[in-house]
């Protein structure tokens, strides 16, 4: 892609950021993403966490996911957290910071949540977008691979699996892969999702 292709595509992303009703709603209401607010609608929708759960929140910061998470497991859950970027402590989340494609971040997430039971393995991760519909729809794929991979080794019995994942290339095998694992599978389109965008939320319950 080329450069002049680079700015109009970031001028456009801001320009939308700035206008984004979400965006302001999020600051108004103390959130630090408007990501908030999808994890909020799935919640309303689907009835995904109940006091005492615990989470692991992937791709976390800045920690919007997170601070609905605390919400919604109370004092007596508990909230995991990792991401490559750094985030601002959150009362009642314990958080790595770390690449979660590398083994040393993985394994020490594993560490942390070794002994726990976990209920649900949540993942809002996204590659560094390049520009390239192919190389960017194969890394998300990567990573969303891994998240399930993950969530496959420290779930418990009937525990629960969220992700975002890009339509394209990969997806419907992805899905058909999730359903093999989980005993119901649905598939979201939060309001808060921008309408361009080809993000959507598969959602696995109850672990075979």
């Amino acid at each position: 892609m080329s450069k002049n292709k680079h700015s109009k595509s970031s001028k456009r992303w801001l320009d939308e950021h700035h206008s984004d009703h979400y965006v302001a709603k999020a600051k108004k209401d103390g959130f630090r993403s408007r990501a908030a607010y999808k994890l909020l609608e799935l919640q309303e929708k689907d009835r995904l966490f109940n006091q005492g759960m615990t989470v692991v929140d992937l791709g976390a910061a800045p920690g919007g996911w997170s601070q609905v998470l605390t919400e919604c497991v109370g004092s007596q859950g508990k909230v995991f957290a990792l991401d490559i970027l750094e985030m601002d402590p959150l009362p009642e989340v314990t958080f790595i910071q770390g690449d979660f494609t590398e083994d040393e971040s993985y394994q020490a997430l594993m560490q942390l949540t070794a002994g726990e039971s976990i209920d649900w393995v949540i993942s809002d991760m996204s590659p560094n977008m390049s520009g390239n519909r192919n190389t960017d729809q194969a890394g998300s794929m990567y990573l969303v691979e891994l998240a399930l991979d993950f969530a496959d080794s420290v779930l418990k019995s009937h525990g629960n699996f969220l992700a975002k994942v890009f339509q394209g290339e990969g997806f419907d095998a992805f899905v058909k892969k999730i359903q093999q694992q989980f005993q119901k599978v649905v598939i979201r389109k939060p309001d808060a999702s921008r309408a361009r965008s080809r993000e959507v939320y598969v959602i696995g319950f109850n672990k075979r």
